[in-house]
């Protein structure tokens, strides 16, 4: 006898062989539950147009239809993904609302012989469940906040602290962006951020490994990193957090951008396009001064310039307005190894490092 599906409203209380997610590619894209792999059952096309059929002609020739590529598709992964799993495999599925498409799927596992649990409710029942969590989570932790002028390092900074087994918190990695009007364009390539929701996704995963006893390393930050919104909850929490600047000569600022950027310094032409949006905040006579250092190669003055111009006043109205006083002000003399591991000894218990 085969066995019966599963339900379930807690998937993430249990361990599975696998998760699948039937839903379309580009459902699966805008979010899906961290470790889940894309089996859709109708790709977008298809999902297209049985929508259409269902609302312009009748949902039955709708359902007939559907119901020939969804078995056309699983066919294609039984024959394939499915092919070597063994009699001891015990996926978990779902879709959208735990409906059609994944009993669709779940079925035809179960008459192989597999265990098969489907989340009651689909998609939505675990995006509620980030929602909720999202809401909640970061108010169990304290935060410490790494502040400091553009150029000082502070993703640098926090990435050799998280060596060192320290709690950091990388928004910008999560949120695949630098932060600034710069952080956009990686390598000459567009940087592809996440969706809202996935950003959610990527942040409770993170959280979640965190431990509540021991302070969490965030760097400081507007509640917009490129188009991703940061959860009110935990921007709350950053407003309330002390905080350590940094404090680095605008040489060494300059000398750590032009390598971090070094890409944009490789086009011309993309740097270009990207100061253009501060015309409306410098004017056109600032920005042809800088479109000139850009012709003439004069990378480090147009960098310090850049700094005095526009991103130091910009960044010390944001801390003053955002954050409290600063609890440490410390002062390096430039990014090497050497100065970055005296700082860190200085912030870090030493317990930590020894981990």
């Amino acid at each position: 006898m085969s066995p019966l599906v599963t339900y379930t409203r807690q998937p993430w209380a249990e361990n599975y062989s696998e998760i699948i997610d039937v839903r379309s590619p580009s459902e699966f894209i805008e979010d899906h539950i961290p470790g889940a792999i894309n089996l859709p059952v109708l790709n977008d096309a298809e999902r297209a147009e049985v929508g259409t059929i269902y609302k312009q002609v009748c949902p039955f020739t709708a359902r007939k239809i559907g119901a020939a590529l969804v078995s056309r598709n699983i066919y294609q992964h039984l024959s394939q993904h499915f092919a070597a799993k063994d009699k001891d495999y015990r996926p978990l599925i779902y879709c959208w609302r735990g409906g059609q498409r994944s009993g669709s799927m779940a079925l035809v596992l179960t008459q192989i012989g597999w265990r098969v649990t489907v989340i009651d409710g689909g998609y939505k029942t675990y995006r509620a469940y980030v929602r909720q969590q999202i809401e909640h989570l970061p108010e169990k932790f304290t935060y410490r906040m790494l502040c400091g002028l553009t150029g000082s390092g502070k993703t640098y900074i926090l990435d050799k602290m998280s060596q060192r087994n320290a709690q950091v918190l990388d928004l910008e990695s999560l949120a695949n962006h630098r932060g600034s009007l710069l952080g956009g364009e990686l390598q000459g390539k567009l940087a592809y951020q996440p969706s809202q929701k996935y950003f959610e996704t990527l942040l409770l995963q993170k959280l979640q490994k965190f431990d509540p006893n021991q302070p969490v390393w965030i760097e400081s930050e507007s509640n917009k990193i490129g188009k991703i919104y940061l959860p009110l909850s935990l921007w709350k929490n950053m407003r309330q957090a002390s905080y350590v600047e940094i404090q680095l000569p605008i040489t060494a600022r300059v000398n750590f951008l032009l390598q971090e950027y070094n890409h944009l310094v490789t086009h011309p032409d993309i740097l270009k396009q990207k100061l253009e949006k501060l015309k409306y905040r410098c004017g056109w006579e600032k920005l042809s001064q800088w479109y000139q250092f850009i012709d003439a190669g004069a990378w480090e003055t147009l960098v310090q310039d850049l700094l005095d111009s526009y991103y130091d006043p910009i960044y010390k109205r944001s801390i003053n307005s955002y954050f409290n006083k600063a609890e440490r002000v410390l002062h390096i003399a430039d990014l090497s190894d050497s100065s970055i591991d005296a700082l860190l000894d200085s912030l870090l218990p030493k317990y930590v490092s020894l981990k």
